[in-house]
């Protein structure tokens, strides 16, 4: 039986990578591990748990204009037929695919829109899910989309996902939940005027005291950009930007 295509990795491209580590031990509490990859690649830890990936921006990237950011793994059957499927469909290829030996195999992609993500086929088990709002797990994922309406349809047409439910925002919107089955994984809309950073896919860091969090950002030179705010599944969020000024958001509740 083939697996949902679903995130599975998450990675932090940053100008000051040590800048970085520091950063999000301090407001989310993850841990580091230096893989010895000649690319100084690190992973994020919760624990005995691999949550995502840190890499400093080489020369290469600079040069290919690629920005810091963070960006999602979504997990493909067959990731070269999967980078043809986003052509055709109107996206775009910009590189890969290829192997990271021992790995698995990836490409980087984006949607019509210009969101990007990364199709991925890793060579081992996934790792178990921690269980929804574990403090330091990737609680949320979100598209900022050019049109909410066409990358719900991209989406679906490409993974298979579907919309789960729909909240009418009214001014800003149709927010549309998605997953595989019942089971909403994230949300997307069309981007309002005034929310801040480009058309992208954004994702949300668990977190046991958001107010907390909020202090942490800004004490370790970070800016909040909106909230804590709370949202209809009963926690609250903020979004802020690190000291390199890659965007990212939190979730959790108020203590």
């Amino acid at each position: 039986m083939t697996e949902p295509c679903e995130f599975v990795w998450y990675e932090l491209l940053t100008p000051d990578a040590g800048a970085a580590r520091a950063f999000y031990a301090r407001v989310v509490g993850w841990g580091t591990i230096d893989t010895g990859m000649d690319t100084g690649y690190g992973l994020w830890t919760v624990g005995d748990s691999q949550v995502g990936g840190l890499m400093g921006l080489t020369p290469e990237m600079k040069a290919m204009g690629t920005p810091p950011a963070w960006r999602g793994f979504i997990s493909a059957p067959d990731v070269d037929d999967y980078a043809r499927r986003v052509t055709a469909a109107g996206g775009a290829v910009h590189f890969g695919p290829m192997d990271i030996p021992g790995i698995g195999r990836f490409a980087a992609v984006s949607d019509p829109h210009g969101a990007g993500f990364l199709l991925f086929k890793g060579d081992g088990e996934r790792p178990v899910p921690a269980p929804l709002g574990t403090p330091g797990h990737i609680g949320w994922r979100e598209l900022m989309a050019g049109d909410g309406e066409e990358a719900l349809a991209f989406y679906s047409k490409l993974f298979g996902w579907r919309e789960v439910e729909a909240h009418d925002m009214g001014p800003m919107g149709v927010y549309r939940l998605f997953g595989v089955g019942d089971v909403a994984m994230g949300g997307m809309m069309t981007k309002p005027a005034e929310a801040p950073g480009p058309v992208c896919w954004q994702y949300y860091f668990n977190v046991d005291d958001i107010d907390a969090a909020a202090e942490r950002v800004k004490a370790a030179g970070g800016q909040v950009l909106r909230g804590p705010m709370p949202v209809p599944s009963g926690v609250w969020v903020l979004h802020a930007n690190d000291p390199q000024g890659v965007f990212f958001a939190l979730s959790g509740p108020k203590v």
